[in-house]
């Protein structure tokens, strides 16, 4: 079984698409939500909407509980991956050693193959490559640089430049695997419909912002 850890973001759609390039098609797609808001492992915001991506892609979906407790919600991932009989997994990993290390030990023990196909990709590359071929806007910022204007937006070429000034100032990291932003994708070339969000609100927490999407749907291209 080929399954690949789903949030709806950025990273974990591109991984299934380069998966789907080389020929392996994935059959699964596992979907953990997380209690904490703050998850080091986990993408938090809007992946019960990911239900949406799954059906756009006719690809199977389960949703996994987790606390979302640090190092302890690795253990809601072994149980997600060994209850649902993986053997090879794909994940969005781009540069976060602290994800990609926890998971490869997960897989070493369960004896499943891990495919990370985003690893050490330029971070400027992934961007102009989601620009140019899919639809993704920021759901959530957290970090110095980042603010409410950046919630909602899509992932353009002018959000890029906007980035690239963001990074230079403040040294944030341009894939958000630092939890600098999360991302939510609205299309993608192996989708069958596209999403149209219908409602959503902003929410501010302090220095942290996110868009909530209250209601959405799948139409046609």
């Amino acid at each position: 079984m080929l399954a690949a850890l789903y949030s709806g973001g950025k990273d974990s759609t591109l991984a299934i698409h380069r998966m789907h390039g080389i020929g392996k098609d994935v059959e699964l797609l596992i979907s953990l939500i997380s209690k904490n808001s703050f998850s080091y492992m986990l993408q938090r915001v809007n992946v019960e909407w990911s239900r949406l991506q799954a059906e756009a892609m006719d690809i199977k979906q389960v949703f996994w509980d987790t606390e979302g407790i640090k190092e302890k919600e690795l253990e809601d991932i072994e149980n997600a991956l060994r209850e649902n009989g993986v053997t090879e997994l794909v994940t969005g990993a781009v540069a976060s050693s602290y994800q990609r290390d926890r998971i490869n030990r997960i897989c070493g023990r369960l004896g499943i193959k891990h495919h990370a196909p985003l690893w050490g990709m330029d971070p400027v590359k992934e961007l102009d490559e989601l620009s140019a071929n899919f639809n993704v806007i920021i759901t959530q910022v957290a970090a110095e640089g980042f603010d409410e204007s950046l919630l909602g937006a899509r992932l353009d070429g002018s959000m890029i430049e906007r980035l690239k000034v963001i990074n230079q100032k403040y040294r944030v990291n341009m894939s958000f695997e630092g939890g600098e932003a999360e991302s939510y994708v609205l299309d993608a070339p192996l989708f069958r419909k596209r999403i149209e969000i219908k409602k959503a609100r902003k929410e501010l927490e302090g220095t942290v912002g996110r868009y909530i999407i209250d209601d959405a749907v799948l139409v046609r291209k």
